[in-house]
Order: C-alpha cells, then sequence, then structure tokens
C-alpha cells in the first residue's frame, strides 16, 4: 500500500475519532495509540485495513445510537429543570388492586409528559426520601392505599402508617415535618365493613395533613359495594377520581399553576342530637383560640385552680349572701362524697383514668397495669438502623438499640414548662392511687418493650444484627415521663432489673430527697436541675410543694452522699435560665455530682400549657458557650464530650481523666458484678463511681471531628437541609 494511501486513511481515521470523541463514546487519545500505534507493525496492510474498516463501521452505528440516547436523556433532564417536577406513586397493597390501580395512574400521566414513579411502600423510607421534599418545588405524592382486616393497613404499608401515626401524635416532633410536601390520597375498601371503610386512607390523609403536606384533592374512596359505590364498582370510582386528579396535578407538576390547599371540613355524624352540630362548631372555634391543642385532661395545682375559679366567677351573677349557707352545706357534702368515693370498697383509685389511658395509647405509649408505661425512643429506632445513638450511647457507651424507656410512675410533682407530654400526665405530691406489683411492671414493660422492637422486621434500612440484639434489653431509662422515685416499690424494682443485668439510669425531680437517700445502687442517678435560683425554678418547673426551694437543696445534698455515679442534668431555656451561670455553680457545691449534663430545651410544639417558642431553643455553639463559662467557674471539672446532633455538652469532674484520657463510659459487665458482690455481702460491700468507669473513644471526646457522632453509623439528613439532623429527637 503506498504511502499516500495510508496518509489518506490516517487522515480520515483521525477526523472520525474526534467525532467519535465528540459524542461521548469514544476517548480520542486512547482510539490513536490502537489505530496507529506500534500493535500494528507486524500485521499485512491489507488485514490491518479490512479489520479498521470494519471496526469503523461498528464503532459510527454505536456512536451514533449512543448519541441519540444522550440527547433523549439530555432533553429529559433540561424539561424536568426548567420547572417541571415529577410524581411520584405510592401504593400499599394485600391483594395487588392498588398496586394495579397505581400502573395505571402511571401510564395516564406519562401520556401527558410527566415523569412519574410508582413506589411499593413495603420498600419506602419515609425520612430517606419524603422528608426531602422543599416548599417551592412541583413534586407531588399520590399515595393508593387499601384497608385490611380491622381497619389496619396492608402488611407492605405498616411501616410507614406507624411512622406517620408517631410523627403525629409525638410532641417532640414538629408539626411542620412535612412543610412542602404536596398529595393526594385514593382509598380502597368496601362500604359493608361500616366503620373500617377506608380507615387507613382517611387516616393517611388526615396524618399528612397534620404534619403540614399540602393537600391537592380531596381524598377518593374506592368501594367494592357495587349497589353503594358512586361510579358502580371500585374500578369506576378511581376512574372518575383519575380524571380529576390529572386536571389538577399536571399543571401543577409542569409549574403551570400554584398549587392550593384543599381543607376539608368535619362533619357531623349525628342525627339525633339537632344542637350536635353546633356544639361541634363551638369546640373548633375554642381549639382555634387555643392554637389548634387537643384538649387533655391531667389534674392541676392549686394556685391554677384559683386562677380558673375566679374566671369562672367573674362571669357569675352575683351570689345572694342568704343563700350562702344553703351553698356551704352543698360544698361540703359535695367533698364528703369525693372522699367517700375515692376510699370506696375496692381501695385506692387508679392513677389512670379512661381518657388519660386512650391520651397516652394514642401517643404512643404502651401501658402497663395501672400507672406504668413503656415507649420506644426515637433513638433506639434510629440506632436499629445505624443512623446513630443518643447522647448516652457517646457519652457513657449505652448501646441504643438495646435501651428500653420506661417509668413505674406516670404521676409527676411538676409541671414544667418544656416538658414534651404538655403535661398529659397525672402529677401529685404523694402516692395515693393503687399500686402494682414491681414483677408486674419489669415482666409488662419488657414484653411490651419486644413486641414493638420485633414491629421492627422488615422495616427499611434496619440491621438485623441490630435487630436480634434488641431484643435483649441492656440498659433501662427509668425517665420516659412522671417520676420514677415516688414508686413506694422503686428499690425492689430496680433489684430485679439489675438481676436481669440490665443496668438503670434513673432520673428524679429533686422534690424526693428521702426517698433519693434511701435508694438502692443504680448505674447512674440523674436530678434534674433546671433553674439555680427559686424564682426561676418556680417558673420553669412551676412544682406542686409549697416548700419547693427546701426539697430541691436537699435533694442535691443527698445526691453528694450516694457512692455511685451521679448526674446533674441542665436543661437551657433562652432567656430564662442561660445567664445563670454563677448560680449554678454555686449548687454544684451541694451535690458534688460526678457529671453535669447541659442540653438546649427541644421545642416541642404549641400548648396551652407552656409559653416557649423557637425564640428559647439554644444554637449548639450557644449551649457550648454556657458550658465553658460554667467550667471556669468550677475547679474540679472539665468538657469532656459533647453530642452536637442533640445539642448537649457534658462536663466531668476531672477523677475521671486518667493518665491525660477521658473515662466517661461505664464498664457495665464490672457494674453488675459489683451489685452482685454488695447483695451478697447484704450491703457490707460498697463501691464508687471510679470501680466501673471505662475509657471514652476518641470520636467521642470533645474536640474531636465528629463531635460525638459515632463513626460506626451513618448520619442522616433530609436533601439539602445539611443541619437538620433526622435520626432522632
Amino acid at each position: 500500500m503506498s504511502a499516500s494511501v495510508v496518509e489518506g486513511w490516517s487522515v480520515w481515521l483521525s477526523t472520525l475519532i474526534v467525532l467519535l470523541d465528540s459524542v461521548g463514546y469514544a476517548n480520542a487519545q486512547e482510539m490513536n495509540f490502537v489505530l496507529f500505534g506500534s500493535v500494528w507493525d507486524g500485521f499485512p496492510c491489507g488485514y490491518a485495513l479490512a479489520f479498521i474498516i470494519g471496526l469503523v463501521g461498528v464503532l459510527w452505528f454505536v456512536g451514533w445510537r449512543n448519541k441519540g440516547n444522550h440527547d433523549e436523556k439530555e432533553d429529559t433532564t433540561n424539561n424536568r429543570e426548567s420547572g417541571s417536577g415529577c410524581v411520584k406513586i405510592f401504593y400499599g397493597t394485600q391483594t395487588g388492586t392498588a398496586k394495579k390501580f397505581s400502573n395505571l395512574l402511571s401510564a395516564a400521566i406519562s401520556d401527558q409528559g410527566v415523569y412519574q414513579e410508582v413506589i411499593d411502600l413495603k420498600n419506602f423510607d419515609p425520612e430517606k426520601h419524603i422528608l426531602n421534599e422543599v416548599e417551592g418545588n412541583t413534586n407531588v405524592h399520590i399515595f393508593v392505599i387499601s384497608t385490611y382486616t380491622d381497619g389496619q393497613p396492608p402488611e407492605g404499608a405498616v411501616w410507614f402508617y406507624k411512622w406517620l401515626e408517631e410523627s403525629t401524635n409525638d410532641f417532640r416532633v414538629q408539626k411542620t415535618l412535612l412543610n412542602g410536601v404536596k398529595y393526594a390520597v385514593f382509598g380502597l375498601g368496601n362500604s359493608d365493613y361500616k366503620n373500617n371503610y377506608n380507615f387507613v386512607g382517611k387516616g393517611i390523609d388526615r396524618m399528612l395533613s397534620d404534619l403540614n403536606a399540602m393537600r391537592l384533592m380531596k381524598k377518593g374512596d374506592g368501594n367494592e359495594n357495587e349497589t353503594e359505590s358512586k361510579h358502580g364498582g371500585i374500578e369506576g370510582d378511581f376512574e372518575a377520581w383519575k380524571s380529576k386528579l390529572l386536571n389538577v396535578i399536571i399543571p401543577v407538576v409542569k409549574g403551570l399553576t400554584e398549587p392550593k390547599q384543599i381543607k376539608i371540613k368535619d362533619k357531623c355524624e349525628c342525627s339525633k342530637d339537632k344542637g350536635c352540630c353546633e356544639k361541634k362548631k363551638k369546640k373548633m372555634n375554642t381549639e382555634e383560640e387555643g392554637q389548634g391543642d387537643e384538649e387533655v385532661a391531667y389534674e392541676t395545682s392549686s394556685d391554677e385552680e384559683e386562677d380558673d375559679d375566679n374566671d369562672k366567677k367573674s362571669s357569675e351573677p352575683v351570689m345572694d349572701l342568704e343563700d350562702l349557707g344553703s351553698v356551704m352545706t352543698k360544698l361540703k357534702q359535695a367533698k364528703d362524697n369525693r372522699e367517700e368515693e375515692e376510699k370506696g370498697t375496692n381501695g385506692p383509685k387508679e392513677m389512670v383514668t379512661p381518657l388519660l389511658r386512650k391520651s397516652l395509647t394514642k401517643q404512643g405509649y404502651k401501658l402497663i397495669g395501672s400507672h406504668s408505661g413503656v415507649k420506644l425512643c426515637r433513638w433506639t429506632k434510629s440506632m436499629l438502623r445505624g443512623r446513630g445513638g443518643c447522647y448516652k450511647h457517646t457519652f457513657y457507651g449505652i448501646e441504643s438499640h438495646r435501651c428500653m424507656e420506661t417509668t413505674p410512675s406516670l404521676a409527676c410533682a411538676n409541671k414544667c414548662v418544656f416538658c414534651w407530654r404538655h403535661h398529659t400526665n397525672p402529677v401529685g405530691t404523694e402516692w395515693r392511687w393503687k399500686m402494682d406489683d414491681p414483677e408486674t411492671v419489669v415482666e409488662g414493660a419488657l414484653q411490651n418493650h419486644y413486641k414493638m422492637i420485633n414491629e421492627f422486621k422488615g422495616v427499611p434500612g434496619v440491621i438485623p444484627e441490630r435487630l436480634a440484639e434488641g431484643m435483649t434489653a441492656k440498659h433501662c431509662a427509668l425517665s420516659l415521663v412522671g417520676e420514677p422515685i415516688m414508686y413506694p416499690e422503686i428499690n425492689t424494682l430496680i433489684q430485679l432489673l439489675h438481676s436481669k443485668e440490665i443496668s438503670t439510669f434513673l432520673v428524679t425531680n429533686a422534690q424526693f430527697p428521702d426517698a433519693i437517700r434511701s435508694l438502692e445502687p443504680v448505674t447512674q442517678l440523674y436530678v434534674s436541675v433546671d433553674a439555680s435560683t427559686k424564682d426561676t425554678l418556680k417558673k420553669i418547673d412551676r412544682p406542686l410543694f409549697r416548700d419547693f426551694w427546701p426539697r430541691f437543696l436537699n435533694s442535691l445534698k443527698a445526691l453528694s452522699e450516694k457512692g455511685q455515679r451521679t448526674v446533674y442534668r441542665l436543661t437551657i431555656v433562652k432567656a430564662w435560665n442561660s445567664e445563670e451561670v454563677d448560680a449554678y455553680a454555686k449548687l454544684v457545691s451541694l451535690g458534688k455530682p460526678d457529671f453535669i449534663e447541659v442540653k438546649g430545651v427541644t421545642y416541642c410544639g404549641t400548648s396551652k400549657a407552656s409559653s416557649l417558642t423557637m425564640e428559647n431553643v439554644p444554637w449548639h455553639e450557644e449551649v457550648v458557650g454556657f458550658v465553658q463559662n460554667l467550667a471556669n467557674s468550677l475547679n474540679d471539672y472539665e468538657i469532656a464530650s459533647e453530642h452536637a446532633h442533640s445539642n448537649c455538652v457534658l462536663l466531668a469532674h476531672k477523677k475521671f481523666k486518667v493518665d491525660g484520657l477521658w473515662h466517661t463510659w461505664i464498664d457495665y459487665d464490672k457494674f453488675h458484678e459489683l451489685i452482685q458482690d454488695s447483695k451478697q455481702s447484704d450491703g457490707d460491700s460498697t463501691f464508687r463511681a471510679e470501680d466501673y468507669m471505662a475509657a471514652t473513644p476518641h470520636w467521642a471526646v470533645y474536640g474531636s471531628t465528629e463531635q460525638g457522632f459515632d463513626p460506626v453509623e451513618t448520619r442522616f439528613y433530609a436533601k439539602g437541609k445539611k443541619k437538620r439532623d433526622l435520626s432522632g429527637c
């Protein structure tokens, strides 16, 4: 082959390679080496030329197709980026009907030139996906969901429904959680089942709205009962709803119109009582004035009762003096009757009334007997999914997925302004209720705890090994709600937990100094120190005891007499107690705690019972600044650890810093060994906090780049919200 021919082919091929490179199929530099490099030196020119011509033909064809696909994807991407969103269709089904309808809806949306996605709720993680939505986008979420036996969601949608329920009823979750999410719901059911008809669809529609998602269309009802169906059957109901839905959502998704919120008014379901609707309207108006809070029953302090009475009296007519005697007689008779009723023939009354039981159950509590409860902590759920543990994991080395949060007493002697339960629990200054034995409380707590853990089988993201470990509790936080130390059998309960090698973290509100002194050794004993002066303590804790301040100080002194690990727990409420550093330092000298936990208050939403707002929540940097100032006022304490995503910082006594290394963690096996030795010696063998301390890992030490987040875990954020940690509360 002549040199000119070879040169001509070389130029033509080089040009072709540049073209292939431009469509993204081949790298020009690599192809030049393959076609013109020394690898061809040993081949005859004829064979080489034939190979090259064939190769060029194949490359050109594939490159042309690749270019077409590339342009198509680019056009789709540009179309979505120019303002068009997508429609995500979620389904939960037991028989396949909801899935079929979802696919039909998907096809109809696709015909409109809109990107869509069909998602089985069985494999859906709401925290990972639905929380990514932000205001201003044009994405729409459609839920096609059936109702299974007894008004329950289909098996594949159980986790999503439970997540919605807990998010709606948990006071720690802000009611703006789903702000920016736009949705519509279609429920599938059969009206023959009366009250359970489309119960799940109704629930999802309501709960999404309660969490501030935007309802774009009234919920659709598919009825299998053809005689009562509005369109002759469930398929007709769906087709009718689908047509209306497309007219609403397509312009929204394409960015052609602004989305409009559809509000649903409650229907009056009574027919006999003509005044029912009017009563309901009045109730709704009252709730609106009270910022939408649900009215719950709880006992009030005497001061509040006096205020309420004064308000009522101001609107009542003036009483004639001659009637005063008969009124007083009636009041005395009513008081005697009430006292006689409380004594009764069956002994003391139960702490949990039917109304209170209903309220607490709605909030996710599993009630045990007549005065105890257990609830699954958000951090337990988080660590089951490998998304990080609570601050106790960072500070003290507990395994959050193996921790049970419970209380033997739902009653409390305070009504703190930052209580996340919004005072749905009873209050009292002494035990005056029917009492369950400690064995019943412990076994009931464990059974309910394991039942809740077991419900996480099949939940997206749950680590099987963690789930198996979670079925054996190793820690118990006696801090769920109320005042656990009020329970008369608290020492026996603690012994039962220790006999099962379950460590104990008990929290008290510093109003029962005698109970603190007589308390059995626990793994770690907390006292809530919510304020440093009498006035601020009254303002923040709102205690029921008239002698609350002497009780508070004596409780701190009683803490100093305990041999095991002790903790002051400070909750910083910005503009209320965040400036009282010197006064807090004086209180430290009374109780001499081993550790001081300082946490920023958690905002739990508006409530008639609390005047706190987001303005009262300090930033983590502000909490750190407070702790640094407090440390400067204390000679024996230093900052040892922090848990930034809980807005919590730990001060530790310097005795836990051994050879320059912090030992804030707990050797739990050693603790149980020491407890057994003490029990066998009838209390003669004592031990102290230093006897069961363990080294703190580097990531948990203050100043580490992890800021207290275990690097073994995966920290989870919502998309575009890096400052918002969704691992827990």
